[in-house]
Formats: structure tokens, C-alpha cells, sequence
């Protein structure tokens, strides 16, 4: 089978398939106009973001059986024309989930005890204690809406931290355990000191997080999303933290990044935008919480390895 690579990844990949008989062409230095124009003579595309797999695009891959996104989420692939042309989806959420619950915490720590002021005031000479005293988790209610790959993950993060877990999911069900306890959205809203957000970006969960959602939680609360930027609305959420309702955010991933993750046009940004990136109680950073040289290695082998148990190996 020949396998077309569009973006490029830890060469565990294409080396583990070459290993099992596959024909693998290494064209992720190709513009994305060559890509299309040559991607019918494919039967297996493996993709990180780099461009819309929409129905048209698809239909230009007349021998495409599987798309691999070294990755967890396939928002970018519609994968309801890919069903009805028979094309497998494969990614790898597995892969990436414990870079993504340790990024997710460490931005936590770091807002919650003023780091990154602190941090930036000390490099200037400016030593204040008592004006960066921070806060602890111990003891506080941590609510995770989304109890996957990335949801549990970052439960298992916050094991020995002391704290309250709830867990919410409503496609999800029976998955309380000793570390979290499963419970309804009106719980979280009721409950919650932080909220992190673990949910893949639909139709259902785009601006998920918005005035009136936020509106809903009898405390004040530290807010953490590292799912997808258009699940929150960002001006939304500059209201917030100018009433006081959220306390402070971190963000790895922005509603105003490209499709592909790749960039943000900072020539254009909105005011939202630009309050995030000027306030201390909003900690930033650019879509990289499942992006660690260890998860990099570890999506590329499995990617690999389901590639060859759906399509076979070499003997």
C-alpha cells in the first residue's frame, strides 16, 4: 500500500511501516496545491493539521482507505463523507494524553502561584513577597468536564495534590473511581473551584465556555483549557475575569489560531485577544500541551502500529 505523508513526523513512523511492506512518499516539504493535485494515487494519508480533509478533497482521493492524523482530535476531517466512502480514521488521543495532563497542571501551578509575574518582576530587580503570595490546590474542588484520554489523565495528575475531583461527561458514564468522582454538570456549577476543559471540538461544544456557562458556577473560578480555542469564547471570558468570575485562565490553545495550529495572526488580533495577552492573570501558550519530544515519538509508533493491524503486516 502507498502511504502519502503530508506533514511531517518522528521517523519511528514511516521507518516502522517501510519495515512492514509499506510503499511510504516523505512530501511534507510539498506545498499543499501538489499535495492535492497527487493525493488519488494514495491509499493511506497520514496528516498532523496541515490542511481541511472536507467531502471535495476527499473525493479527489479516489483510492484513499485510510486518513491517520498523528494526533487525538479529527474535527479537520469529515469523517461523516469518509464513513460513506469507506476511508478508516485513525488517530492517536492515547498518545499525547499525558504530555497534555502534565502541560495542563503546570500552567495551573504556575497561575495559581503568580509565576510568571513573580518570575518576570525578580529578572527586573523588583522583589515582592507578600504582593506574589499564591494559593494552593490542596483542599480545592477540581471539576474536568470531558473524562477521556485527556480528562483522566489530568485526574491522574492531580493524584497527591490533595484535592476534590468531579468529573463530568455526558457521553460517559460509570467511570468513578477512588481518584474521581463522577458527577452532573449542575454538581460542577455548584462545586468547582478550577475547571479544566477536556472535550473535543463539535458542533455541540463550540463556545461551550460563554457568558452564560460561566455565569452558572456559585464560585469564583481558575479556568484551564487545553482542548480546542473555539470552545471558548474569548470575549466571554475577558468578561469574566473583569467581574471577577473567573479568576484567572490558562489557555494553551486560542479561538483565533489557524485551523492548522500552526499560527496566529498577530497583526489582526481582537481586542479579547489582546487584554489575554497583556493580563497577569492569564498564563499562554502556543497549542503545545501534547506536543513534548516524548509525545511526539510515542503518537508516531502507535499511529504506525494501527496502520499495519488494520492493513497488515509484512510476513
Amino acid at each position: 500500500m502507498r502511504v502519502l505523508f503530508a506533514d511531517s513526523n518522528h521517523p519511528i513512523l514511516h521507518k516502522t511501516l517501510i519495515h512492514a511492506g509499506f510503499e511510504c512518499a516523505l512530501h511534507w516539504e510539498k506545498s499543499t496545491a501538489e499535495l492535492l493535485n497527487e493525493i488519488h494515487l494514495y491509499d493511506i494519508l497520514v496528516i498532523r493539521s496541515r490542511f481541511r480533509l472536507d467531502a471535495p478533497t476527499i473525493n479527489r482521493a479516489s483510492k484513499l482507505t485510510c486518513i491517520a492524523r498523528v494526533g487525538a482530535g479529527l474535527e479537520n476531517i469529515d469523517t461523516d463523507h469518509c464513513e460513506t466512502k469507506g476511508i478508516k480514521c485513525i488517530s492517536v488521543p492515547e498518545g499525547n494524553r499525558d504530555a497534555v495532563g502534565e502541560h495542563a497542571l503546570g500552567m495551573l501551578l504556575m497561575l495559581m502561584n503568580n509565576l510568571k509575574k513573580a518570575d518576570q518582576e525578580v529578572r527586573r530587580g523588583v522583589w515582592l513577597r507578600a504582593e506574589n503570595r499564591g494559593h494552593e490546590i490542596k483542599e480545592r474542588t477540581v471539576g474536568i468536564i470531558g473524562y477521556g484520554n485527556m480528562g483522566s489523565a489530568f485526574a491522574e495528575k492531580l493524584r497527591g495534590f490533595g484535592c476534590k475531583i468531579l468529573a463530568y461527561d455526558k457521553y460517559k458514564h460509570g467511570f468513578g473511581n477512588a481518584l474521581v468522582n463522577e458527577c452532573t454538570i449542575e454538581t460542577l456549577y455548584h462545586e468547582c473551584d478550577i475547571l479544566s476543559i477536556h472535550v473535543p471540538l463539535t458542533v455541540e461544544t463550540q463556545y461551550l465556555v460563554n457568558n452564560d456557562f460561566l455565569g452558572r458556577f456559585r464560585k469564583n473560578i481558575y479556568l484551564v483549557n487545553t482542548s480546542r480555542g473555539k470552545c471558548l469564547n474569548t470575549a466571554h471570558l475577558v468578561d469574566s475575569i473583569l467581574n471577577g468570575k473567573v479568576i484567572g485562565a490558562c489557555l494553551d490553545v486560542l479561538e483565533y489560531e489557524s485551523s492548522s495550529f500552526e499560527k496566529m495572526d498577530n497583526d489582526s488580533l481582537p481586542a479579547p485577544m489582546k487584554f489575554l495577552t497583556e493580563s497577569d492573570k492569564v498564563i499562554l501558550s502556543p497549542h503545545i500541551a501534547g506536543w513534548t519530544y516524548e509525545s511526539n515519538y510515542r503518537m508516531s509508533r502507535l499511529i504506525a502500529e494501527k496502520i499495519i493491524a488494520a492493513f497488515g503486516a509484512k510476513n
